[in-house]
């Protein structure tokens, strides 16, 4: 994913909000948010190309989301593991988040650049291969692009800025909200953009929530609101090159208590 926002214990009837868009080339064959085949309790889309994904979580309340760290350095031989690995790694797991990443930071050097986050929906933790600190998320609300957790990029801090003021919006328009965060195509300032080493003109194009190329953009925005009862309502719409809508899944799932259930569109709107 390129844009991850979320308030963790922020909101009064959730105890995570989280909106995300994943940006990748077009071309890249992937697979739209469901069950995975073989692994029921996983639920997530999945990267058809390497086999793991990008977001995910499990009926038993666990949650990975994963981000590349954007520095301008080319993709290097020693690195040629899919970061979408270790998300999938968490999913199908037992660990305890803090030791999921204690286990996997030795080795996070097979990777390219990433940020991580994972958690159970009573603990989240972030790591990235860039910063060796493992740290858990306090109570707020968060921001991460292409860098470490909340580094304020011209997206990230006009994001978390919009999903604060949304924190005591109800479910229909919480959900709307975000969307409509996520669907922002605002280029950013000169003055305000980062220099990640890829050139003015590309950080000028991936400075938008949405990106909207032609080979390269947004593939899939996705919302995820989990209740304080641990029931999850999980919206993924997916897009093609330009922007072109080509498909939504929405779904209630019950965490730990009911197996996961397809329903039809949240309030015939979603």
């Amino acid at each position: 994913m390129c844009l991850i926002l979320l308030a963790w214990r922020a909101h009064p009837g959730y105890r995570l909000v989280f909106a995300g868009n994943r940006d990748e080339e077009y071309e890249r064959p992937s697979a739209a948010a469901g069950c995975w085949s073989g692994e029921p309790d996983v639920f997530g889309g999945r990267d058809l190309e390497k086999g793991g994904t990008w977001l995910g979580l499990t009926r038993g309340g666990r949650f990975a989301a994963v981000t590349n760290y954007r520095d301008g350095r080319p993709p290097r031989p020693a690195a040629p593991r899919s970061r979408g690995e270790l998300t999938a790694g968490f999913l199908r797991g037992t660990d305890e988040p803090r030791s999921y990443l204690e286990k996997i930071a030795p080795r996070s050097a097979e990777y390219g650049g990433h940020t991580l986050i994972v958690g159970d929906f009573r603990h989240l933790y972030g790591f990235s291969n860039r910063d060796p600190a493992i740290r858990e998320l306090p109570t707020g609300v968060h921001g991460l692009s292409n860098h470490l957790l909340d580094t304020p990029w011209p997206k990230v801090s006009r994001g978390k800025e919009r999903l604060s003021a949304l924190l005591t919006a109800a479910e229909t328009d919480l959900v709307d909200g975000l969307f409509r965060v996520l669907a922002d195509r605002t280029v950013a300032p000169d003055a305000e953009l980062p220099d990640s080493g890829v050139g003015l003109q590309r950080e000028r194009e991936l400075s938008p929530a949405f990106v909207a190329g032609e080979r390269y953009g947004t593939r899939a925005s996705t919302v995820i609101l989990v209740s304080s009862r641990d029931d999850v309502v999980f919206v993924e719409r997916r897009f093609g090159a330009h922007g072109a809508p080509l498909g939504e899944t929405a779904q209630r799932l019950g965490v730990c208590r009911t197996l996961l259930r397809q329903t039809p569109k949240l309030n015939d709107r979603l």
